[in-house]
């Protein structure tokens, strides 16, 4: 796999994945970084004086770091997924698939680009958020950690679901009933043990959950859930979307037929 970061072809598609977001970047980039702020005034506006997760630490503190992972996380699979779908509903996918790209080289273009673009929009969303809100960084190389591998997750499952779906109803779907209530019910807005026992379970079956509370862990250097634990949900997570992508586009699933 490592060969594939040194051919041209991975270069450029990745090049191309890079500029295609950045050239509309008040879209992509500034318009996400706003919603979130907007999220962070009106939930800190109405639950700072009645809702503290951890002792000693504000609500709207603790808001940032769910806030920053759900704009990690949303636009990685904003990224990946929107291209692949527009490509194949213009018909300009041909271009990719008729040089000599392997599948490891198309995966690894797409997920690096929606990495990227996921934590440009998260980097922003932090930056702007400092201002009304400072966290402490407790154990930086934990938010890198978890901020790259959430970002990589979703890369990857938006490339499932734009390989999947045939037109932008179907990818629409994919984002309503699968991402967005994975997104909120993963503690970006509170702690699981405000939940009920039944609940708690629920969420430790949803990864997002803990590619948050590890995140979360980062800033704070408190978690749910113990960080490595997390931390080994990613990576078999990824794993199992690496392989079941590599699968479909070694095989053309719906890409050359």
């Amino acid at each position: 796999m490592s060969r594939a970061f040194c051919t041209a072809g991975f270069r450029t598609l990745f090049v191309k994945e890079l500029m295609r977001f950045w050239k509309v970047s008040f879209q992509t980039v500034f318009a996400p970084i706003v919603n979130a702020l907007l999220y962070l005034v009106v939930f800190a506006h109405v639950l700072e004086e009645r809702v503290q997760v951890y002792e000693g630490v504000p609500y709207r503190a603790f808001l940032v770091p769910g806030l920053v992972m759900m704009a990690t996380l949303q636009n990685a699979f904003a990224n990946s997924s929107s291209s692949l779908i527009q490509s194949k509903m213009t018909g300009n996918i041909i271009f990719m698939l008729l040089p000599p790209l392997s599948h490891v080289e198309i995966f690894l273009a797409y997920v690096l680009a929606a990495v990227a673009r996921g934590v440009i929009v998260g980097g922003g969303v932090l930056a702007v958020t400092l201002f009304l809100a400072p966290v402490p960084f407790m154990h930086p190389l934990w938010i890198i950690t978890f901020a790259l591998g959430g970002a990589a997750i979703l890369g990857a499952m938006g490339l499932l679901a734009g390989i999947w779906a045939d037109k932008v109803d179907q990818l629409a779907a994919f984002q309503n009933f699968v991402i967005l209530p994975f997104t909120f019910l993963s503690g970006v807005f509170y702690s699981i043990h405000s939940l009920s026992a039944t609940w708690q379970l629920v969420s430790r079956a949803n990864p997002f959950f803990f590619m948050i509370d590890g995140f979360r862990y980062g800033f704070f250097g408190v978690s749910d859930v113990d960080p490595w634990s997390s931390l080994a949900v990613i990576v078999g997570t990824f794993a199992v979307l690496a392989a079941v992508n590599l699968t479909m586009l070694r095989t053309g699933y719906k890409l050359r037929t």
